[in-house]
C-alpha cells in the first residue's frame, strides 16, 4: 500500500481516538467546586455522604477512574475496577483488577464477585460512582445461579459466532447475571449511584452499554428466548441456560429492574463520550489536511462484508462522478458490524470488512480504506483493524496470496500480516466501536 496515502489514513484515525481520551471525557463532565461535585447537569453535595466509593468495568475504566481520582483527591474513600488484560494503569486508592475480553474468565468472575461483596455493604450515606465503558459486559460475568462461568463462556461464543447483534447478545448476558440489567443498582441500594458511560453502542443506549448495570432494563425472558429461536441455538446452548430462560419466561424467575422501580430513583446515567465524538474530530483532521469531508454515519451495523461493498460502491461513485462529495474525498463512518465466522482462519470484523473492501475496489488506486477499532483489538488479534488500497490484491498475488480464499477462511489477519498493512495501536484504553475511513484522490 502507499506509504503516503496509508499514513494520511492512520493520522486521521488517531485523531478521532484522542478525541475520546477517558481521562479526558471525564474531566469534561465531572469537576469538583468546593465541596460540591458536579455531573453533567447535576450537583452533589458531597458532606451529605460518609464514604465516596468508585467502581465499575471496561477497557477504557482505568483511565477514567485516574480521572475521578485526580478530581475529587483525600475526599475519595475506595474503590475497585475490571478491566481488559494489558488495559489497567497505576492508581492511589482504586484497586484494579484484570480479566479476559471478550469471553469471560474466571479472574473476572472473581473481580465480579469482589466488587458485588463491597457493594452489598453501602449504606444510603454512600454516593458510588461508576465508571462503565466498552468490554464491560464480558468484564463483569456474574453467572445468575444455577449457572457456572463455562456455561456462560460457552454461551457467549456461540453468540458471538452465530453474528448476534451487541443488542441481542446483551439482552442475553443481562438475564444470564446477577449484576447487568440494572441489578448493580440493586446491590448498591440504598446508595446514591451515578454512572458515567463511554459509549460502545450504535445510538448510545444506556441499557445497552455494558449490559445496562445500573438502568432500567427493557428486555425480556421472552425476549431472549426470541433470540435463541432467531439463530437455531436451542439445541446448542447449555442445557442449564435453556432451562433458566425458559423458566424466566414463564414467569418463575423474577425479572430484572424494570423503569419505575424505586432503586433507580436517585441515580444519575451520564454518556461522556460517543463514536461521533470521534467522527467529528477525525473530520476535522481530515479537512485541515485538505480533504471534503462527509460523516455518513455512526450507526453503520450489519454483516462486514456486506458494510465493505457499500463503502467500496461510495468510493467508485465518488472517483466516477463526483457524488456526494468530489476529490479529494473523505468519508467517514462509525459503528460496529458482526462476522458469521464460516472459516478457521484469524481475523476481526475491521480485518474482514478491510479486506472485503480491497477485493470491491481491486484495480481503483485512487479508492483507500481504514476500518479500525477504537479500543486498539479487532476481535481475538493484535491489531485495531486494517489498511487497504486498490493495489491490495495484487500485491498479495505476487506474494502468493490469493484475498478471495483468505476471506472465505476468514483470515484476514495472516492476510494483512504478510502485507504489513496491519493496524497496530496497542491498548488504547478507550472504546467508543469501530471507526471507517474512506479516501478517494483525485487522478
Amino acid at each position: 500500500m502507499d506509504g503516503r496515502t496509508k499514513s494520511t489514513l492512520e493520522e486521521i484515525f488517531l485523531a478521532g481516538l484522542k478525541a475520546v481520551d477517558p481521562e479526558e471525557a471525564i474531566k469534561r463532565h465531572v469537576r469538583l467546586i468546593q465541596n460540591r461535585l458536579q455531573v453533567g447537569e447535576c450537583s452533589y453535595s458531597l458532606d451529605s455522604f460518609e464514604k465516596i466509593i468508585v467502581t465499575g468495568f471496561g477497557k477504557g475504566t482505568a483511565p477514567m477512574a485516574k480521572a475521578l481520582e485526580d478530581i475529587l483527591g483525600d475526599r475519595l474513600t475506595e474503590g475497585w475496577i475490571t478491566v481488559k488484560y494489558g488495559h489497567g494503569v497505576p492508581l492511589k486508592k482504586v484497586r484494579v483488577m484484570e480479566a479476559g475480553h471478550p469471553v469471560p474468565d474466571e479472574a473476572g468472575l472473581q473481580a465480579m464477585q469482589f466488587i458485588l461483596d463491597h457493594l452489598r455493604e453501602c449504606t444510603e450515606k454512600d454516593l458510588v460512582l461508576c465508571a462503565f465503558s466498552g468490554g464491560g459486559s464480558a468484564l463483569s460475568p456474574a453467572p445468575r445461579a444455577p449457572l457456572d462461568l463455562g456455561e456462560k463462556q460457552k454461551t457467549t461464543q456461540l453468540l458471538l459466532e452465530c453474528g448476534a447483534t451487541i443488542f441481542e447478545l446483551n439482552s442475553m448476558r443481562k438475564h444470564l447475571s446477577e449484576c447487568k440489567g440494572g441489578q448493580l443498582a440493586q446491590v448498591a441500594y440504598p446508595a446514591t449511584v451515578v454512572s458515567l458511560f463511554l459509549s460502545d453502542v450504535v445510538g448510545d443506549p444506556l441499557d445497552v452499554i455494558a449490559s445496562g448495570p445500573t438502568v432500567p432494563d427493557p428486555s425480556t425472558f421472552s425476549d431472549c428466548i426470541g433470540i435463541v429461536e432467531r439463530y437455531r441455538l436451542s439445541e446448542k446452548l447449555p442445557p442449564r441456560v435453556l432451562k433458566l430462560l425458559q423458566d424466566g419466561a414463564s414467569g418463575l424467575i423474577v425479572e430484572t429492574p424494570k423503569s419505575g422501580d424505586a432503586i433507580f430513583e436517585k441515580g444519575q446515567n451520564l454518556v461522556i463520550g460517543s463514536n461521533r465524538s470521534a467522527l467529528l474530530a477525525s473530520s476535522q483532521k481530515a479537512k485541515q489536511l485538505g480533504y471534503n469531508t462527509l460523516i455518513l454515519s455512526s450507526f453503520v451495523q450489519g454483516e462486514a462484508r456486506d458494510v465493505a461493498e457499500v463503502f467500496a460502491a461510495i468510493g467508485k461513485e465518488i472517483a466516477s462522478s463526483g457524488n456526494p462529495i468530489s476529490p479529494p474525498a473523505c468519508i467517514l463512518a462509525g459503528g460496529e458490524t458482526t462476522v458469521t465466522i464460516r472459516g478457521k482462519g484469524k481475523g476481526g470484523r475491521n480485518q474482514e470488512l478491510a479486506l472485503a473492501a480491497a477485493l470491491a475496489i481491486e484495480g481503483r488506486p485512487q479508492i483507500a480504506m481504514l476500518s479500525a477499532g477504537t479500543d486498539g483489538s479487532d476481535g481475538p488479534t493484535d491489531a485495531a483493524g486494517a489498511l487497504v488500497d486498490g493495489n491490495t490484491c495484487q500485491e498479495a498475488l505476487k506474494k502468493g496470496i490469493n484475498a478471495e480464499e483468505r476471506l472465505r477462511n476468514n483470515d484476514s489477519y495472516n492476510f494483512f500480516k504478510i502485507l504489513g498493512d496491519l493496524l497496530i495501536t496497542g491498548p488504547t484504553r478507550t472504546n467508543v466501536m469501530d471507526v471507517i475511513c474512506l479516501l478517494v484522490e483525485q487522478r
